[in-house]
């Protein structure tokens, strides 16, 4: 629902309040964990930006700027998009919001595995806190967004929302404190996108459906990528990028055992290896969505980058700093 163009151009504005939140790769471990098992994640450079204006009066509002589409929904929580549905979710884990327009851009593709919609989330409760007061630490702030992002996937591991709002680099797993890890020295990762949607909330479903049917066996590859993750941690603190891409090559194709690579990612994945990447695999939900590849330096890196584009796919450098 679309807010009046009369009502908005009446209503006083405060000053805006600004608010970030950033996106974030899963370089091993995505889907397994959801079921309990770790994941080592790295928060984006970039992500999304948020303002929060009060009203004097109306009804709370939101706009979302996808590049160049925009998305003007009023918050409610029998909304017909998401959106709407979702900021009503987090305005209700405050005592009292006053009535707010919230415009947010963002800065990476919507439903592609780089947790674009935890972003959002993060970004408006970081600009919701700024404009009324209200203080909360990054974790405090991570808790405070699963609200939103139950909205979008069901059940949510906490991964994204929780990298979006601590950032670095970190090993997670659900219902456990945050483990940092330390960076011997910078990744340089190069994110591809497929050109396909991918549906987190479906994506999930699918790996839990495969669970129901073969416990034992999926459970088993859930404990072998629980694996893959802990080596990738101390190949991560020992600086050794060689292993870790090797296992990022093996976690990919696990999740692939998955079913939740398609072949364009696959045809990305075998680019960005034949460009000098060190290891490549899909990140996020699957099913479509983007991969990850890791380079040992700037000039791989743009080969990498070179490579993926000639084959039509928006990609991206991203360095995550120590």
């Amino acid at each position: 629902m679309t807010a009046a163009p009369e009502a908005e151009a009446r209503a006083t504005c405060a000053p805006g309040a600004r608010g970030v939140g950033c996106g974030k790769v899963i370089l091993l471990g995505e889907h397994s964990v959801v079921h309990g098992r770790p994941a080592l994640a790295a928060a984006l450079p970039r992500g999304a930006q948020a303002e929060a204006r009060a009203l004097e009066h109306g009804p709370s509002t939101a706009r979302f700027v996808f590049a160049d589409a925009r998305v003007d929904v009023t918050s409610d929580p029998e909304a017909s998009h998401p959106l709407g549905r979702a900021l009503c979710a987090l305005l209700a884990t405050y005592e009292s919001a006053p009535p707010v327009h919230v415009h947010v851009q963002l800065d990476l593709p919507a439903g592609a595995g780089l947790g674009a919609s935890a972003a959002m989330g993060v970004a408006i409760s970081d600009a919701l806190d700024a404009l009324t007061a209200t203080v909360r630490s990054p974790s405090e702030r991570a808790t405070q967004t699963l609200a939103w992002e139950r909205v979008f996937h069901g059940n949510p591991s906490g991964v994204d929302n929780t990298m979006a709002a601590v950032g670095g680099v970190a090993l997670f797993t659900r219902g456990a404190a945050l483990e940092r890890v330390r960076l011997r020295q910078p990744l340089l990762l190069v994110v591809g996108h497929s050109g396909e949607a991918s549906e987190t909330k479906e994506m999930v479903a699918l790996v839990a459906q495969q669970l129901e049917r073969e416990p034992a066996r999926i459970g088993e590859l859930f404990d072998a990528i629980a694996v893959l993750v802990r080596n990738a941690r101390l190949a991560l603190e020992a600086g050794d990028l060689r292993a870790l891409g090797q296992l990022m090559d093996m976690n990919h194709t696990l999740l692939s055992a998955l079913m939740l690579s398609t072949p364009r990612l696959e045809q990305l994945c075998a680019a960005a290896r034949e460009a000098g990447a060190l290891g490549a695999k899909v990140t996020g939900a699957g099913g479509g969505g983007c991969m990850v590849a890791l380079a040992p330096d700037a000039v791989v890196a743009e080969r990498v980058l070179t490579a993926l584009r000639a084959l039509g796919a928006e990609s991206f450098v991203a360095e995550v700093g120590p």
